[in-house]
């Protein structure tokens, strides 16, 4: 047995890369990354949206975020505009292309949970609640200026 075998953090390693490699085999027929998805679905769930939202969504910078979405752009699925009030801002919205691609694309998630053996929404919400609870617990620790000590067993 590999020492990652019997480690939490290899085993969901493991498992966002596989997720993320599904994803990819799934969305390659329309030409989307898991992130670009990602992006979208926040769109379709919650309209327009700043580059500072959608970050905060995804939990990336807008370093990160604002060539995902330039692509996005690019393929004629979101457009981008300064905000009228404050330019500083820039305000993502979808296309006509966009809103269509939905019905086209949303069956994909649901495609994710079945291969991963998520039999109904009750498997799918309780996973989500303990990897959310799971994340919250390492930001904790993350953002905190005098992280838990590790204790050390001999």
């Amino acid at each position: 047995m590999a020492v990652t075998d019997e480690m939490v953090c290899f085993s969901l390693y493991s498992a966002a890369r596989a997720t993320t490699q599904a994803y990819r085999s799934l969305l390659s027929p329309w030409g989307l990354t898991y992130p670009q998805y990602l992006v979208l679905a926040i769109l379709w769930n919650e309209g327009e949206q700043s580059i500072g939202a959608l970050g905060e969504a995804m939990q990336l910078d807008s370093g990160t975020l604002s060539p995902l979405v330039r692509r996005l752009e690019q393929a004629g699925y979101v457009t981008r505009a300064r905000r009228a009030g404050d330019e500083r801002v820039v305000i993502v919205q979808l296309t006509d292309a966009g809103v269509a691609l939905r019905s086209e694309v949303a069956p994909v998630h649901a495609r994710v949970a079945a291969l991963a053996g998520m039999a109904d929404d009750a498997d799918r919400l309780r996973l989500i609640a303990e990897l959310r609870e799971l994340t919250t617990l390492l930001h904790t620790v993350a953002a905190s200026d005098d992280p838990a000590p590790v204790t050390r067993t001999s």
